[in-house]
């Protein structure tokens, strides 16, 4: 296996036309860094190599600088705010440059982030409209079923049909269809997942509690919204019903 603790590199070692790298030297490998995503928490990680501020040349650091500002990394102990005028006071007697954009890592990350908490955002407002609306339809399919089957109601009731048998048949019906939109919506989430995929960081997207809690929710909600109509209908009086048109 090839160690590369062993090997050496030369940075820009194909652009001898560039003068900046003209003074760079080959350079030893030290050691190896774990992946940083200094381009987002949503980018995949990109190769990248670090060696000390001293040994850049000159005309190297100000290509650099002229490409992409110059970032310092301070890790305290205690809230930076309280260091921050002290740091940045030492970086300009060091480096002579001044320093702007002085950000906590909270910041960074909450930064980074932002436009995906966003989009989560706008993902459950419209989950929950999505829910609610479905609800609302259960609702109202199963009160206007229940409306257009009165004098049927009514039959049962008078030749003896208990109003808990009639609550039940009204539920069941209507549980059937609930059931089996649950079960063809939770297939098409799970070979949908995929498209998913891109837009989640740190999240599976074919979860088990997701795919677990979310049915039982759906029902739950769906058997509430069953319930009361099927509730109205054991309290049908069969001589009204009877004279329903």
């Amino acid at each position: 296996m090839c160690d590369p603790l062993a090997d050496r590199v030369h940075i820009g070692g194909g652009a001898g036309n560039m003068k900046e790298l003209a003074e760079e030297p080959v350079r030893q490998i030290i050691g190896i860094a774990a992946n940083v995503r200094a381009q987002g928490l949503a980018n995949d990680p990109a190769p990248i190599l670090y060696m000390p501020q001293a040994q850049v040349p000159d005309a190297l650091n100000a290509l650099n600088v002229e490409i992409t500002p110059m970032a310092w990394v301070v890790r305290t102990e205690v809230d930076p705010a309280t260091l921050s005028a002290t740091i940045q006071e030492e970086l300009r007697v060091a480096t002579g440059l001044p320093v702007t954009d002085v950000e906590s890592m909270d910041e960074i990350v909450s930064i980074s982030t932002s436009r995906r908490r966003v989009n989560m955002l706008l993902m459950s407002v419209f989950g929950a409209s999505a829910l609610l609306l479905a609800a609302i339809g259960i609702y109202g399919l199963m009160a206007y079923s229940v409306q257009q089957r009165t004098q049927e109601i009514g039959i049962r009731m008078a030749m003896g049909a208990e109003p808990g048998t009639v609550r039940t048949m009204v539920i069941r019906q209507g549980m059937v269809l609930v059931i089996v939109g649950v079960v063809v919506g939770v297939g098409a989430a799970y070979f949908l997942a995929n498209v998913l995929a891109s837009v989640l960081f740190g999240v599976e997207p074919r979860d088990v509690t997701v795919f677990v809690s979310v049915p039982v929710i759906l029902t739950l909600i769906a058997l509430t919204a069953v319930w009361i109509p099927a509730s109205r209908a054991s309290r049908v009086d069969p001589l009204e019903a009877l004279r329903v048109e």
